[in-house]
């Protein structure tokens, strides 16, 4: 499978300030197998060393941290050569070995031309654990495939690079298509081996049974919480925030019969390990995080498709919908739109919400896109009164366009400053998508 990741991996083997590499993302989301792709096409030696298979390794990190003192020792156990230009070394889940984890900041000061790459799962828990130098290391953020890979996997190349051109009205018989493929998108997700059963089979069932088994394998791994979280009110946290995308959210929502402490601390752990993501409320100026308000929040999961799974969605029945938007109430869509920004934006998303009496108002995504804001609305159709997006255009005026997401062709209301996009726009919103971005919608 194209990874868009592996252009990100190869500007950072080019690049001159190069640091080790700490590649994040959830479980089950392609970090291995897309660094193991970019080791073995563009090195002549790729050396990776699984940090959890093997833990006889361990005691090499024990004492000198050195590189040249662990270069040498890893060789002789592992019978490799390793050279700086030829080789990238891969330290997979480095978690498992915090010593590990430190020495990567004397790779970076003291053998900066070795290609170092690391990864590995609940890292972030890791990472607060042990004393890390900022600046020492480079990240990447990996994510479940977006819609544009997913279209690339399944062999739709043309369908795929008509979503990464500047949007525009395209005949009806193409939209119909993206829109169709768009639909299983909804229902397979973006987790790779979801993907793959499903192209295997061409069967979204094959794709649901592989859904189950990662939620059974990222409840197995609710034990490594075991100090910190109660693992019933992780399960619970994770099942009502899948009920709830869309909405807005409040911790005792979240878990009945557990303080707002015990709740916030298990939700705050789950966002830790990429399984939920929260998007502060806030307001239209900039930057967006200065106005967040923690305690008003909504939720999105890792993936659309996982979100269904945990959801228990009746598929047979909310596949007849012949609108995305009213498949699930609209929340898959929504998940979407959220997922396909947190992939391409690659920041915390925020949204915008008014209560006052008898006149509550509500925006669904905020973007930054150069110095301006651009508010997000996530509609099932032309319709609707808009009465929010209208609001926020009419009150501030670092919003001077809004966007309407829908099922419905690309359309414009330029006396109301408001652009309606098909839902499959919405990884291009970004000022420096992969693929090209567009400064004008």
């Amino acid at each position: 499978m194209k990874r868009l990741a592996e252009e990100q991996f190869k500007a950072w083997q080019c690049a001159k300030r190069r640091k080790p590499l700490i590649v994040r993302g959830a479980r089950q989301i392609g970090k291995t197998w897309s660094i193991a792709q970019f080791g073995k096409t563009q090195f002549s030696n790729f050396v990776k060393i699984d940090l959890e298979k093997r833990s006889d390794l361990h005691p090499i990190f024990d004492g000198d941290l050195s590189p040249e003192h662990l270069i040498s020792q890893l060789e002789l156990a592992l019978n490799v050569t390793i050279t700086t230009g030829d080789s990238l070394v891969f330290f997979d889940e480095i978690q498992s070995c915090p010593r590990a984890l430190m020495s990567l900041r004397y790779f970076y000061e003291d053998l900066p031309d070795l290609h170092v790459v690391a990864a590995g799962s609940l890292l972030e828990f890791a990472l607060e654990e042990i004393p890390f130098p900022v600046g020492r290391v480079q990240f990447l953020n990996m994510y479940p495939l977006n819609f544009y890979e997913f279209l690339l996997a399944t062999g739709k190349t043309k369908l795929a690079e008509k979503i990464t051109q500047k949007p525009e009205k395209l005949p009806t018989v193409i939209h119909d298509k993206i829109m169709g493929s768009l639909r299983d998108y909804f229902f397979v997700g973006g987790f790779p081996e979801a993907v793959k059963a499903y192209c295997e089979s061409k069967s979204t069932l094959e794709a649901f049974r592989v859904q189950k088994e990662i939620l059974i394998s990222y409840q197995h791994d609710f034990a490594k919480y075991a100090t910190r979280a109660d693992k019933t009110c992780l399960n619970m946290i994770l099942e009502n925030a899948a009920q709830m995308v869309g909405e807005q959210n409040k911790y005792s929502k979240l878990a009945d019969g557990f303080s707002n402490p015990t709740i916030r601390r298990s939700f705050d752990l789950l966002c830790m390990a990429k399984l939920l993501n929260k998007i502060p409320a806030t307001q239209p100026k900039i930057p967006l995080s200065a106005g967040a308000n923690v305690k008003k929040f909504k939720t999105t999961l890792v993936d659309i498709g996982f979100m269904q799974s945990l959801s228990q969605l009746s598929v047979a029945q909310e596949i007849k919908h012949k609108d995305l938007l009213d498949i699930y109430r609209g929340k898959l869509a929504e998940q979407f739109i959220g997922q396909e920004l947190r992939i391409t934006q690659d920041c915390e998303l925020f949204y915008w919400a008014r209560e006052a009496r008898s006149s509550n108002a509500e925006v669904d995504y905020l973007i930054k896109r150069q110095e301006e804001i651009l508010p997000l609305e996530v509609k099932s159709g032309k319709g609707g009164s808009l009465r929010s997006l209208r609001l926020m255009l009419d009150q501030n005026p670092e919003c001077p366009q809004g966007l309407v997401l829908y099922s419905g062709e690309y359309a414009e209301l330029p006396e109301q400053n408001i652009t309606f996009l098909p839902l499959y726009y919405a990884g291009q919103l970004n000022e420096s998508n992969n693929k090209g971005s567009y400064s004008n919608v």
